[in-house]
């Protein structure tokens, strides 16, 4: 209602980078592969993948390290690309006084 073209303008773009961001994956592997997990640029896991060969069921220590590892570097990979894609968008928001 009282918004600008502006205004306006930057809030389509917020919402088209915010969709385009479901589309972004990130990947990360641990234990030389033996445990994949995706997540999304909206930061939900998208796949977890355990490769049985590389897992040694006498050491689920290992494996619950290697699990804990991929979701803690791959939560901060895409945080990252999260960031690196609003971040041009939410300075202009404050510029507009949003």
């Amino acid at each position: 209602m009282g918004q600008t073209m502006d205004q306006m303008k930057m809030i389509k773009q917020l919402k088209k980078a915010q969709k385009e961001l479901k589309n972004e994956i990130v990947e990360v592997e641990a234990g030389d592969e033996a445990v994949v997990v995706q997540i999304t640029g909206e930061l939900k896991v998208k796949s977890v993948k355990i490769d049985p060969e590389k897992v040694d069921l006498d050491n689920i220590a290992e494996l619950e390290h290697w699990i804990e590892e991929c979701f803690r570097d791959g939560y901060a990979k895409a945080q990252e690309v999260a960031t690196d894609k609003m971040k041009p968008l939410m300075a202009g928001l404050g510029n507009l006084g949003l």
